[in-house]
């Protein structure tokens, strides 16, 4: 058994948008409480992410008790994290159908209104309106709106590796992990299989593929198609660059920076 230090933790309330980093999390088989609960879609009910409008990236939610804030360009607005309107909306996560509701239509207006095109944010409707079939496993698992799994796991050796590969290092917040670990073999945190934290056990899925949105400052929303370029060099399997891992835990309860990976 080898065991790993967690150092950072992270929520990322609306897709696509910035993350919160925390000292603790309530862990679930979806992913992290408030984690990707949350999306934008555009009149196709298609959701919208930084691949597609890089401006998500200075939208900043933040927990404020049962509200969430986002904060954009001097402007806010704020929303309760059970407020639910209008009928169910059928929308997809790539292969995946997710039903969710809309927040409400003052809540998306003033989302369109700064990004300016037509959108609507909706929540996911409970913890079983979304399921992804994990192919390498051949399983059916519940997801929130992410990507494709419920957490995404990084190792700082990882990051470690490429910044000396860089021309100017960049921040882990560019891969928006949800749990950092401290390692000191880049991409170790790939071969990881059953997995302990606290009480709560996790299983890892995949590598994860990386697309352009790792080319995007989070603060700035510059972009710098250097960094895929260089991975492109050393971890590329198949048609994919991989960084960070997938993991879905199989239980519920709190987590913690400090506590310990047992693998």
């Amino acid at each position: 058994m080898s065991s790993f230090t967690i150092t950072n933790l992270f929520l990322y309330p609306i897709k696509g948008m910035a993350g919160i980093e925390v000292t603790e999390a309530e862990a679930r088989p979806i992913g992290f409480a408030y984690d990707r609960r949350w999306m934008l879609i555009d009149e196709d009910h298609r959701f919208v992410s930084q691949r597609n409008e890089v401006a998500m990236a200075q939208f900043r939610p933040l927990i404020d008790g049962d509200n969430i804030v986002v904060r954009y360009d001097q402007a806010e607005v704020k929303f309760n994290i059970n407020q639910l309107t209008g009928e169910s909306i059928l929308t997809q996560v790539w292969d995946d159908n997710a039903t969710t509701r809309e927040v409400h239509a003052e809540v998306s207006s003033w989302f369109s209104d700064h990004l300016h095109k037509k959108v609507k944010l909706v929540r996911l409707l409970d913890e079983e309106a979304r399921i992804h079939h994990a192919s390498t496993r051949n399983e059916d698992i519940a997801v929130s709106l992410a990507d494709g799994y419920p957490y995404l796991i990084v190792g700082s050796a990882s990051l470690d590796l490429l910044n000396t590969k860089l021309s100017q290092p960049i921040l882990m917040n560019r891969f928006r992990p949800n749990i950092v670990v401290a390692t000191s073999i880049a991409h170790e945190e790939d071969t990881w299989g059953e997995m302990s934290i606290s009480d709560l056990s996790f299983y890892n899925v995949k590598p994860c593929g990386r697309c352009q949105v790792i080319t995007i400052d989070q603060a700035t929303g510059e972009i710098n198609n250097e960094i895929l370029k260089t991975l492109n060099t050393y971890r590329r399997q198949g048609n994919n660059v991989m960084f960070g891992t997938n993991v879905v835990c199989r239980d519920g309860g709190v987590i913690k920076v400090g506590d310990v990976i047992n693998v």
